[in-house]
C-alpha cells in the first residue's frame, strides 16, 4: 500500500480527523539509519505524526519536531512539509528495549527508550522569524505526548494514535496513525461517543497490518459521519545537495576554512537525514571561499 494521508471532517464539521499509513516511509527510514527495533518504532512514530502535522500547513511551509528525552535513544529530529514530505534523524539508532512484565510484556518499550524530557515544534511559515512551542513528555510513547502537546500548546483538545509494528527480521510490517481534533462547537454527546470509540479501537499498527486503510480508520472514528476533504501522498524525502552543504561550508570561520584548504585539501560532509556523503576537493573549497567575497 502506498503511503498517504486523508483529512476529513466528521460529526457535522465539529471534529477534524487526519489518518495516515506510513509503512513504506518508516521502513525507508529504518534502512537509512540502520535502526534496531525500539529505535525504529520511536523514529517511525515521530515521522508518522509529523507527516500528518505537516499537512496542517501550506505548501512551502515546514515544521521541525524535536523529541529531547533522557533515554538511551537520545534526541529525535523530524522535518515535515505541507507537501507530504518528511525526513528524520535519531541520535542512537541501536536501541532494543522490551517490556519485561505486565500487560505489555514482550512489546517494544518506546517510553523507556525515549525517557523524560520535552517535545518541541518549530514552525517555518516563510516569515522573518520561526515560531517554537513545547510541552513536557508525558510517557515517551509519542501518541500521548502529542495529545498533550496539542491541548497545551495549540489549545486544541485532541487524541493522537500512532503505531509501528516491527517484524522479527526487523523490517517494518505496518505503520501509521491518526490525529483527531475537536472543534469549538463539538458537543458533549459527541465527545462521549468518541471516547468510547477510541477506547475500543485496536492499535493503529494492528489495523494497518490487517489491511485497514486511512479511509477505514476515519470511518470508524467518525462513526460513518466523515466528509473527506482531500488525500495527500506521503514520502520520506531528503532535499540535501552538494550546493546546500557548500553554503554551510561557506559559513565557516575563515581560519577553519583555510585549514581545510591548506592542510586537508578536501572536505567530506554527511547528511544526518539520509547519510549521503558529499566530497569537496581543494578547488571546490577555493571556489567556496571565493563565493564569500562575492
Amino acid at each position: 500500500m502506498k503511503d498517504y494521508a486523508l483529512i476529513s471532517y466528521a460529526y457535522d464539521k465539529t471534529v477534524r480527523i487526519y489518518a495516515a499509513t506510513t509503512t513504506s516511509l518508516v521502513e525507508e527510514a529504518r534502512q537509512l539509519h540502520h535502526t534496531w527495533p525500539t529505535a525504529t518504532a520511536a523514529l517511525g512514530r515521530v515521522l508518522s505524526v509529523s507527516a500528518m502535522m505537516g499537512l496542517m500547513y501550506k505548501e512551502g511551509e515546514r515544521i521541525t519536531v524535536r523529541i529531547k528525552g533522557d533515554g538511551p535513544i537520545g534526541p529525535i529530529t523530524v522535518e515535515a512539509s505541507g507537501s507530504g514530505e518528511v525526513r528524520g534523524e535519531i541520535a542512537n539508532p541501536k536501541v532494543y528495549i522490551k517490556y519485561e512484565d505486565g500487560p505489555n510484556a514482550g512489546k517494544l518499550n518506546v517510553g523507556a527508550a525515549i525517557g523524560k524530557g520535552f517535545l518541541f515544534v518549530t514552525k517555518d511559515l516563510n516569515m522573518r522569524e520561526y515560531f517554537t512551542s513545547s510541552s513536557e513528555l508525558q510517557t515517551g510513547e509519542i501518541g500521548d505526548d502529542f495529545t498533550y502537546y496539542f491541548t497545551l500548546s495549540d489549545q486544541i483538545s485532541s487524541s493522537v494514535g500512532v503505531g509501528v509494528l516491527v517484524n522479527t527480521n526487523q523490517h517494518v510490517l505496518a505503520a501509521g496513525g491518526y490525529i483527531l481534533q475537536l472543534m469549538p462547537n463539538c458537543t458533549e454527546k459527541t465527545i462521549a461517543n468518541l471516547e468510547k470509540i477510541i477506547a475500543e479501537l485496536p492499535p493503529v499498527s494492528s489495523l494497518i497490518e490487517h489491511g485497514k486503510t486511512p479511509e477505514d480508520i476515519i470511518h470508524r472514528l467518525a462513526n460513518g459521519t466523515e466528509e473527506i476533504l482531500f488525500k495527500k501522498d506521503l514520502a520520506y524525502f531528503c532535499n540535501c545537495s552538494k550546493e546546500r552543504f557548500a553554503r554551510s561550508l561557506a559559513a565557516l570561520d575563515e581560519m577553519t576554512l583555510d585549514e581545510l584548504i591548506e592542510q586537508d585539501e578536501k572536505a567530506e560532509v554527511e547528511c544526518h537525514f539520509c547519510h549521503k556523503k558529499y566530497h569537496y576537493n581543494k578547488n571546490d573549497l577555493l571556489a567556496i571561499k571565493q563565493s564569500r567575497k562575492a
